[in-house]
């Protein structure tokens, strides 16, 4: 039988990234106004202020059109008998892929809370990767070697995927 567990992260205090939102999509749509009568206004009289002043404006317009869906975030952790992919999905519309990790290749797997945690993450030339929303929840943590490089990643699972993912793990990799 499979052990197959899917989970979707999301903020749990969303109202500023609400809000946020809401604001660049106003703030979108007034700046591609103005650009768009100050292009207008450049074909009858063409000056370079003009010219900079409606760059900047269509600047911030299409900046906000391409980048405010990040502002509602989720990530998404699946698990597949010991194998676990990550994604990160944008206003839920728009999924990137952030990798895979197997289990029973990781040396290290515990709370962040743990004292475990602080001697991996101060170890020299580790690259730590923070893949969760909510600063107050349990967070867990991967350590592992890849291609000689030395990653810590930070995630925010459920119990239930905590007891999957201890199934999977080499001895001794679980950490207290």
């Amino acid at each position: 039988m499979d052990r197959f567990l899917e989970e979707i992260v999301i903020k749990k205090n969303k109202a500023l990234n609400e809000v946020l939102y809401v604001l660049s999509a106003v703030v979108m749509v007034f700046c591609a106004l103005v650009g768009m009568m100050n292009l207008n206004m450049l074909f009858y009289g063409f000056s370079i202020g003009g010219l900079i002043f409606t760059a900047a404006y269509l600047g911030i317009a299409v900046a906000l059109f391409l980048f405010r869906d990040r502002l509602r975030t989720e990530f998404e952790y699946t698990f597949t008998n010991g194998d676990m992919d990550f994604a990160q999905v944008y206003n839920n519309r728009k999924r990137k892929s952030l990798g895979s990790l197997k289990v029973n290749r990781v040396e290290a797997f515990g709370k962040v809370s743990g004292a475990s945690f602080q001697r991996y993450v101060t170890m020299p030339g580790i690259k730590k990767t923070n893949w969760f929303l909510n600063r107050g929840a349990e967070l867990y943590y991967f350590y592992f070697q890849k291609d000689s490089n030395k990653r810590i990643i930070i995630i925010e699972p459920s119990e239930e995927m905590v007891k999957y993912i201890k199934v999977y793990l080499p001895r001794g990799a679980w950490q207290e």
